[in-house]
């Protein structure tokens, strides 16, 4: 089993064992498809979500984009 990582996540502390941001996007059910993501200040492709790593300390900002009018 993978070790815990200390993330903050859209302003709250997180511990999380998803290796990539894909993969945390699946830990809190969100769709990877329909977020955007901000990593330590930088944006993050969608297409490279699924292989971006994940390291503790990371400083994370993700939007969920949701469907309606």
């Amino acid at each position: 089993m993978a070790e815990p990582r200390s993330i903050i996540l859209n302003g709250e502390p997180r511990s999380t064992v998803a290796a990539t941001i894909g993969a945390l996007a699946l830990e809190l059910e969100i769709d990877p498809a329909k977020i955007a993501v901000e990593r330590n200040g930088e944006i993050v492709p969608r297409s490279t979500l699924g292989a971006a790593p994940l390291g503790d300390g990371d400083v994370l900002e993700i939007v969920h984009f949701v469907g309606g009018g």
